[in-house]
Order: C-alpha cells, then structure tokens, then sequence
C-alpha cells in the first residue's frame, strides 16, 4: 500500500496526462482492447499475438502470420514465456529480475503502454528486449514496465522471443529445408517480426512507426547490436540502446557450420535420428539433460548468412549496417569487479602476467599492489578502467563507417538491499531506475533513489524520441566524439568522468585491447 501511495504521489507530481486512448484497437489479426495502468491515464495491452504459435511443424522456423481470430480479445494478461527453466531467488537477480508465470512453446506475444490520447499522436517508440544470455528470460518481468516512460511521452513495446534450443538450434536438416540455406537465430527473427508488427501496428496505439528505439539489456543489447548488424531490420529501427553489451571484447557468434555440428551432435545424444524425430520430441525431452551425461551445447546466435551475414564488427568495418544513433554503457560491479572483491597478491600478479603478456609490467607498475588487500583494489581499478576503455574504443572503430553519434555511460549506484554492500552496482542494477519502476519492486527505496530514476528515466526518454539523451534540467551528457577520452558516470553522480585513472592506464589498456579490436 505504501509504494501505492508514493507511485500515486510521484504520477500526481507530474504534468497531467490527457485521456487514454479508446477501444477497441485493431492490429494485425483483429481488435483488442486493454486495461487502465496504476495510472488510469496510461493504458496498457498484455499478450498480444505477433506471430503465429511455433509447434508442432512450425518449431524451428521462422515466425509465421498471426492467425486471425474473431470478435474483441482482451489483452490483459501477460503471455507465457518463452520455454525455459523459470529460476527462483538467484541472487544478485531476485525475484522483481525474472519471470514468474508459465512457459509454453506458445510465446510469441508482446505488450504496449501507451498515454496517447488518439491514433494520431505518434509519439517515439521504445521495443524492448530482455536479456538472460539468450536462455531465459521474458517481457512479463517486474522491472520492465513500461507504465512510467510512457507517462513520458514514449510508447513502450515489450516482446517474448524464443530462447535456448526452441530460439537458436541449429542443424543440417534446418539448413537444407530452409528456403534461405540457414538455421539456427529463430529467437532473433522473432525479434525482426515483432519490430516488423511494431511498424505495422504502433501508430493505432498512438505511437511513431518511424521513430523506433531498439534497446536491451545484457544478451538483449548484444541482439541489439546484431539488429543494427542485420540486413532483415533495415529501415526498421531508428535508434539503439545497448545496456551491458558493447565493447571490442564484448559479442560473438558461431559459424553456422560449426552450429549445425553442434546441433547434429545434441541430436545423436537425444536418440534422434531425424528432424521428424527431434519435432515430435516435448519440449520436456528435449530439455532434459542429456542421456550420456556432459553439458549441453550453448545455443545462441549463429552467422547464418541471412540474418547476420558476418560477425557484427564486420559488418561495421564494412560501413553495411543499419546507422542509427547509439547509447550504451556498463555497470560498476560487472566484468571482473565487485564492491568486495577476493584476491590474493600472487593470484592477481599471475592473472595479470596471464592476460596482459609483455604489458605486464606495464600494468602491474600502474595497478601497483604490495599485499593481498591492494591487490584487491588494484584489479578493480583495472577491471573498470578496462570495461571503459573498450567501451570508447569500440565507438571509435564503430565512427570509422558510421555518420551517427554515440553516448557511453558508467553506472555507479548500488541497488538498496540487505547486500548492497556485496553487490553494489551489479550487472543489471540500472534497469529499475532506466525504467523508473522502483514501485516494482519491494528495495527499501529512498527519495534519493526516486530522484535517480528520475533522471536516468529522462534521459532514455529524451534518447528515444530524439537521439540525443540531453534534455532541460538534465546535467550535460556529451557525445563520444565530443569530449574523447570521458564517458557519462550516470547513478551516485551526473557527469562526465575520465575513461580511466590516469592518460597513462588508458594508453596501457588500449594496447592491452588492441588485437581484440583488430578482431
């Protein structure tokens, strides 16, 4: 009841919102209609078919038409998500970080909240897409509400896709039926489809079909940057956000040959001597551990010379992709650093000697450590400077072929909770406050955290409705090629920090990342 009353209070402390738009809508397949958000004055529509159910023969194809259906369907409950293992409490990502509701190979649906008053309004669209490595996941989560940033001004989109063995198996019999000579990537032509409807059907919810945001985070902005890589998405998406996902160490994918191995091999270990047989399996079967023991491969994205004709930075080095203005960043405590992190002096000394080669000594002299206490310091000042550096130079490969800006970001603030302390600002931390959905979630917020969101919330709308996060009132983010060598610290604080500790550290650690940029 009490994050009812602040939620109400801080929706009241904004400018007033005119009317919800009217039902019925209709969209590809027939008419629905929505229910009221917490705010009346925001409407939302949950389970929305964008293509057609995948079983039975569909299973491991590309998305088909939704199937028309009669009369008014009520969209007003989320999907199933996509088939997964449904985790439970798995800290650092708690219960406000996962879905909770029933799986089913029944999942492509997606959701809208809208504050648009009429169809005409067209106002920026924000599709977003969830991560979980490609495995797991769903639109249904807590966090990702899309009632406050549509109370912005935004139409928010948020989609199901198909993840783990059902979204990217691939195998010789699935490249030989394929009309277009490739398998594997059915989770990312569910994205195409879902961005495709978003063209198709945004502007009956009051949104903008030619200001579209594709953003995500963790394996949603690593999908994101293979839909800027993609030639299936072009003309579709006008902006990019990345969270969690961009630098020149960060992003791969597997040659399609090497996929279909792995696919040939998983099917033997299931018993199955056909594409038939691997169809008429449940879903249960085939996502049991396998019979002879060992871990089952990872399915993920594939070059499949369709959707992603070549590694994404190839893509990019070739000036091919879809050029759209960018924002991307990382958190604090993700990528090799923690609030408390455990290393003794011989152990960090080793794993640096490992990893650097001949900069070693470069690097132990400037990451300088005598016990095992500075040594734990060092590698995390190593570890950021490193997640920053690779950041910026992997948007100064990407401005060799792109005409649009970039804005990087660092995020700084712990999430509150009884292991703040532990985790600090962990790998996803950000997403409450970029969404500004804290009501979500049972963290003992204070106004402070509200304050936060409240910025960071502004600036990812200002970012999609016009590229450019920068907006009245908000401290000043610059652009990549506007100030080299800084990037936006975004959470405990509103500015532009340098990339790393000192000119010295980023020069080291962009020869330390040299070859990776070079891949």
């Amino acid at each position: 009841m009490l994050r009812l009353v602040v939620a109400l209070a801080l929706g009241a402390a904004l400018a007033p919102l005119s009317a919800a738009i009217k039902d019925p809508i209709r969209v590809t397949g027939g008419l629905i209609s929505g229910v009221p958000a917490t705010d009346s004055a925001v409407r939302v529509y949950k389970g929305i078919p964008y293509a057609a159910p995948p079983t039975g023969n569909l299973r491991w194809r590309p998305p088909a038409p939704v199937a028309p259906w009669q009369g008014l369907r009520r969209a007003d409950e989320f999907s199933p998500s996509c088939m997964q293992t449904i985790r439970d409490q798995n800290r650092p990502w708690t219960h406000e970080f996962l879905p909770h509701n029933f799986v089913s190979e029944d999942c492509l649906y997606l959701n809208v909240w809208t504050a648009a008053a009429s169809a005409g309004e067209r106002r920026p669209v924000l599709v977003w897409i969830h991560g979980g490595a490609n495995m797991d996941g769903g639109s249904s989560v807590a966090l990702y509400d899309g009632e406050q940033l549509a109370k912005k001004g935004l139409v928010v989109v948020t989609i199901n896709y198909r993840v783990n063995i059902m979204g990217f198996f691939a195998h010789p019999e699935l490249t030989r039926e394929s009309e277009r000579h490739a398998s594997g990537n059915y989770g990312l032509l569910d994205q195409v489809a879902a961005i495709r409807w978003v063209k198709d059907n945004i502007a009956a919810f009051g949104g903008d079909p030619d200001r579209v945001t594709v953003g995500g985070q963790s394996a949603g902005a690593s999908n994101t940057h293979v839909l800027t890589a993609s030639p299936l998405a072009k003309g579709l998406l006008h902006r990019a956000i990345a969270q969690s996902g961009s630098g020149v160490t960060s992003g791969s994918a597997r040659r399609l040959a090497d996929a279909e191995a792995e696919g040939a091999k998983f099917a033997e270990a299931k018993g199955a001597r056909s594409l038939a047989e691997l169809r008429a399996m449940s879903w249960q079967e085939l996502m049991a551990p396998l019979k002879a023991g060992g871990a089952a491969p990872r399915f993920n994205v594939v070059v499949d010379g369709y959707l992603l004709p070549a590694p994404v930075a190839e893509v990019f080095a070739q000036g091919r992709q879809n050029d759209v203005p960018t924002l991307t960043g990382w958190t604090a405590d993700e990528g090799g650093a923690s609030p408390r992190p455990k290393i003794t002096l011989a152990a960090y000394q080793e794993r640096v000697r490992q990893r650097a080669g001949e900069l070693a000594d470069t690097l132990l002299r400037l990451y300088p450590a005598s016990n095992d206490e500075e040594a734990a310091k060092a590698q995390n000042d190593m570890a950021r400077d490193q997640q920053r550096v690779s950041t910026y130079l992997w948007a100064v490969n990407r401005a060799k072929t792109a005409k649009t800006k970039v804005y990087t970001y660092y995020w700084t603030h712990p999430l509150p909770g009884p292991e703040a302390a532990e985790l600090g600002a962990f790998h996803s931390s950000e997403l409450p406050y970029m969404f500004n959905s804290l009501s979500r979630s049972d963290r003992p917020f204070t106004a402070e955290d509200r304050r936060i969101a409240e910025i960071m919330s502004s600036y990812w709308a200002n970012f999609v409705a016009t590229g450019n996060p920068n907006g009245k009132g908000l401290p000043y983010w610059p652009p990549v090629d506007e100030k080299p060598g800084f990037t936006m610290e975004l959470g405990t604080r509103f500015q532009p920090i340098p990339l790393a500790g000192s000119p010295a550290k980023q020069q080291a650690l962009e020869k330390l990342l040299a070859p990776a940029r070079a891949d």
